[in-house]
């Protein structure tokens, strides 16, 4: 090797991002293994290449003893104070033994493992940058697809994702920019492996921390989120300072913010929701855009009993369970619905409730009259 050699890794550096020093330190490492393949040695060395010059020197590693048993690992006491009069038993002594034609060996060698090594740094790269994206949000390119995946180009590597991580509701085509959620970096022997979601709820989260810029900033904080993909959602916001209003923030003037999150999903639905420490309350938002008439609350089993108007009860369950199981999703509490008539055959509604729900519900039929 020479100083042009030098100068290529040095272009390497500044081009692919590695390290000259580890692209050296990986070649004098196989140089060792090639020196003993070579030249049939079995004795301990350690090769020098100059960082200015690229020249290879090769050292015959030795150790100081009193009685030699093994020449090839050990030199004798008499004979090392010969090379410095400071060495002493069990110190190591570093002979130069370098071979007159081991130039071609080690540009053979410094070729194979330049390429091996700067392939793996690049891996080791790109690890080093996505590990760091674990449950964060990137946009990718389509590339193709087979029975098991979808691949998808964020720029220096091909994430995988998974038929279970698609949406129900959509088609994804060639060249298709689409947003996906980072689920898993894992380190394998051809290269990190990236998994992404388009179903994940953290997905729909970083959505809005992209779209609303007070729940960047912590204005508004994202309680929790319950999602069944390509269909409904449900996310629960919270600001501390009570003139802001999180649902609307979310919301966005006319609508705009939640709208370009809902174009993102394919038309998901997607219920915001005030989140409340009080569960009366924070169950009766959860099952919005349902009316709820009173909530019950048993603590000790984690369990809500939700009584709702008659002509709300299938709109608070939802298609085949959807908007109770969300509310449940996103409260951590178990809920039980029942109509007011059932209610008050039970003997489960409150005099005061019923009459206020009476009132609600000839508006309500005021309302549908006119």
């Amino acid at each position: 090797m020479n100083s042009e050699f030098m100068d290529a890794l040095t272009t390497i550096e500044g081009e692919k991002g590695i390290s000259k020093e580890v692209i050296i330190e990986a070649i004098e490492a196989a140089l060792i293994s090639g020196y003993k393949r070579n030249f049939n040695s079995a004795q301990n060395v350690r090769v020098d290449v100059d960082r200015d010059s690229g020249s290879i020197r090769v050292f015959a590693r030795k150790v100081v003893v009193e009685e030699v048993f093994d020449a090839r690992l050990e030199i004798s006491l008499d004979e090392a104070k010969q090379v410095n009069s400071h060495y002493e038993v069990d110190d190591i002594v570093e002979i130069e033994v370098t071979p007159k034609d081991f130039g071609r060996i080690a540009a053979q060698t410094a070729k194979q493992v330049v390429t091996q090594r700067v392939r793996e740094a690049e891996r080791g790269i790109i690890y080093a940058d996505f590990i760091d994206r674990e449950e964060d949000i990137m946009t990718g390119i389509v590339q193709r697809q087979d029975h098991r995946f979808i691949y998808v180009d964020l720029g220096k590597v091909e994430a995988l994702l998974p038929v279970n991580e698609q949406m129900p509701n959509e088609s994804y085509a060639h060249n298709d920019r689409i947003k996906a959620y980072i689920t898993k970096v894992e380190k394998t022997t051809k290269g990190p492996q990236i998994l992404i979601s388009r179903t994940h709820p953290g997905l729909l989260k970083r959505l809005f921390e992209l779209e609303v810029p007070e729940i960047y900033d912590g204005t508004v904080e994202i309680k929790s989120v319950s999602r069944e993909a390509g269909d409904r959602s449900k996310i629960a916001v919270h600001a501390d300072n009570p003139e802001v209003d999180p649902v609307g923030a979310c919301v966005g003037p006319k609508g705009g913010r939640v709208q370009t999150i809902v174009n993102e999903l394919k038309g998901e639905k997607i219920d915001i929701v005030r989140w409340s420490e009080d569960p009366v309350e924070y169950v009766a938002n959860a099952l919005s855009p349902s009316k709820v008439v009173q909530v019950n609350v048993n603590e000790d089993e984690k369990m809500t009993q939700v009584i709702v108007p008659d002509y709300q009860l299938s709109l608070a369950i939802g298609k085949r369970g959807q908007n109770a199981r969300l509310a449940a999703k996103l409260t951590g509490w178990k809920i039980d619905i029942k109509s007011e008539s059932e209610a008050r055959e039970l003997g489960l509604i409150s005099e005061e409730d019923h009459k206020e729900s009476e009132a609600t519900n000839q508006s309500f039929s005021n309302d549908t009259e006119d």
